[in-house]
């Protein structure tokens, strides 16, 4: 390995830990390598994970072994604990805080005994110690260290401050009076997970890992915690994900809603009428956490990026783009909140009319696709799919919609007239398969949305068929890739991608191929760390994670997969009745 490679720990070795606000990422070293504050899409305060030397970090060294109800204070971030279970321990942490994605170093500065301090451009940070470690700053690093044994514990706490004075001093006991409150509050969150079934363990994992993706002031999901981990070593697919997808977000709370999460889907239904406000003629297709739209897309040339790979982006220009398939999603979850409460509050109403409007109106336009096409604009198989759901589903809920006569009309005629071109022009018969857009040869693991969405059952020899062109010209080991890297707009390799795995479980068990089907998801978990986390995509060639850590889109994934192998529904796909048996 590369000296640059030796450096940066792979992507598997991080955990997250978050506050529903923000996330880390904590490598197994002990170092805090990705924090941004105060928001998931803020700046970082630690970023070695894209930049080695100029990221900055927070190392802990050893790795620390965690009743009263306690209100922990608004600046309280995080919460580093070591508890020797025998003997003294000699301890030492190494604080290197950056601002301004790496561009600023602060000036450390005492702001009382066992206090530190670094004023930011947006607020100011602060590290508490135990107030009898020893304390060296030199060049904006601060090496603490000090000794720990039975019954004396040492903790570090991190605050953040947009403006204010020094927050007040917290005590060890309160300190480790917040652990126990912090492990009780996910306990009990993952108690009312309604689902118990083989694959609890999975299934757990990856609605801890959603749930950690939440900002909670608004409710807003992020597609990952992470920015500009590459597709590929070295390369330039590097994007920013620390903002919310509608797309990702409709499926992630249909994912949570089958769970027995009720709330999600309503809450996210309130966000994006945040959002719609925002823009009421068009949504964007991606917003940040409280809604705002603007996301201008810039590279920090300066940077070295996460082994190299350049350049690290900051924003994402994707917001600009036409992506069809969104109206389909919000009606779509839509649909779902109404199937938990059987309401359907009035305003709402109002905009799922203007969605189905909008669909008719615009539903044969060219756009972006749900790869997010730069230069190769086309009527994407996916795009349409999704647009035809949105129409099924409005019709399933006409009788809180009220359509009326005029546009239910008009939304019967559109649903079959989508359905008929994807048929018609998205099925190539030279090939055997459905393909990426209508009237190309490309082939696309989004032909399995097809099925998955009941447009045609999985039965259909045209579903057969595409299913076995897919798992012969389109995978690798049992992987999907999403298309072929060479023959996309940007030329350059990836990974496979984990999600369009997932779809493959799905159709497999909507086929009746169940065994074909838990066999491939049982490959699947086994591309997960050690913590059950699963990044975008993965490299069957040796084993790596690749892209943003951890994605959303890939976790709620595994629990669609987790509802069809069980023969539940999930919002996305259902196993048939009577189940095809070729294993062809």
């Amino acid at each position: 390995m590369t000296e640059r490679e030796t450096r940066y720990p792979p992507i598997s070795d991080y955990g997250v830990i978050g506050d529903l606000r923000s996330a880390a990422l904590v490598s197994k070293q002990g170092s805090i390598d990705w924090l941004c504050l105060p928001r998931f899409d803020s700046a970082w305060v630690f970023g070695r994970l894209l930049d080695w030397d100029r990221g900055g970090y927070f190392h802990w060294m050893p790795i620390p072994l965690a009743r009263k109800p306690l209100k922990p204070p608004e600046s309280l971030r995080v919460i580093r604990m070591l508890q020797p279970i025998a003997g003294s321990t000699r301890w030492r942490a190494t604080f290197k805080p950056r601002f301004d994605y790496g561009r600023q170093q602060p000036e450390l500065k005492l702001v009382r005994a066992g206090m530190l301090g670094a004023a930011g451009p947006s607020g100011r940070l602060f590290l508490q110690y135990p107030a009898d470690a020893e304390v060296e700053v030199h060049d904006g690093i601060a090496t603490i260290t000090g000794n720990a044994m039975p019954g004396h514990r040492a903790c570090l706490e991190l605050h953040y401050l947009e403006k204010g004075g020094a927050p007040a001093a917290m005590s060890i006991d309160d300190a480790h009076t917040m652990l126990h409150q912090t492990d009780d509050f996910w306990v009990a969150w993952l108690r009312a997970i309604k689902y118990k079934g083989r694959y609890d363990e999975p299934l757990h994992r990856s609605a801890l890992a959603l749930k950690l993706m939440q900002y909670v002031p608004t409710g807003a999901f992020v597609a990952a915690p992470t920015s500009s981990l590459p597709e590929s070593p070295g390369c330039s697919l590097n994007w920013d994900y620390r903002y919310t997808w509608i797309r990702d977000t409709s499926d992630l709370v249909n994912a949570l809603s089958q769970m027995g999460f009720k709330d999600e889907a309503n809450r996210f239904l309130r966000w994006a009428r945040i959002a719609h406000d925002r823009h009421p003629k068009n949504f964007q297709i991606m917003y940040r956490i409280d809604g705002d739209d603007r996301l201008p897309e810039y590279a920090l040339d300066d940077l070295e990026g996460y082994r190299g790979s350049r350049p690290v982006r900051i924003g994402n220009a994707a917001v600009e783009q036409l992506q069809l398939d969104t109206y389909g999603e919000l009606i779509q979850t839509a649909f779902t909140a109404w199937q938990m409460s059987r309401t359907f509050p009035r305003l709402r109403r109002r905009i799922m009319l203007e969605i189905v409007d909008h669909i008719l109106a615009e539903w044969d336009q060219e756009d972006s696709g749900i790869w997010e096409a730069r230069r190769r604009p086309r009527k994407y198989t996916y795009s349409r799919v999704m647009l035809w759901v949105g129409l099924d589903r409005a019709l399933k809920m006409d009788g809180v919609l009220r359509l009326g006569a005029r546009r239910r009309a008009a939304v019967r005629h559109t649903r079959e007239l989508i359905k008929r071109q994807v048929i018609e022009q998205g099925y190539d018969k030279e090939i055997g398969a459905f393909t990426q857009a209508l009237g190309y040869k490309d082939l696309d693991a989004t032909a399995l949305s097809i099925p998955m969405y009941e447009m045609l059952p999985a039965t259909d020899p045209r579903v057969i068929s595409t299913v076995n062109v897919l798992q012969e010209k389109l995978s690798r080991n049992g992987f999907l890739y999403r298309y072929v890297p060479s023959e996309s707009e940007f030329h350059q390799p990836e990974g496979v991608f984990i999600i369009c795995t997932l779809w493959m479980v799905n159709v497999l068990a909507q086929m009746g191929r169940l065994e074909e089907a838990e066999a491939l998801f049982s490959k699947v978990t086994e591309t997960s760390n050690d913590l059950g986390l699963f990044a975008e995509e993965f490299d069957p060639k040796n084993g790596e994670m690749l892209g943003n850590f951890p994605q959303a889109l890939t976790h709620l994934g595994v629990i669609n997969a987790v509802f069809n192998l069980e023969n539940r529904p999930s919002g996305k796909g259902r196993r048939s009745g009577k189940p095809h048996q070729n294993s062809g």
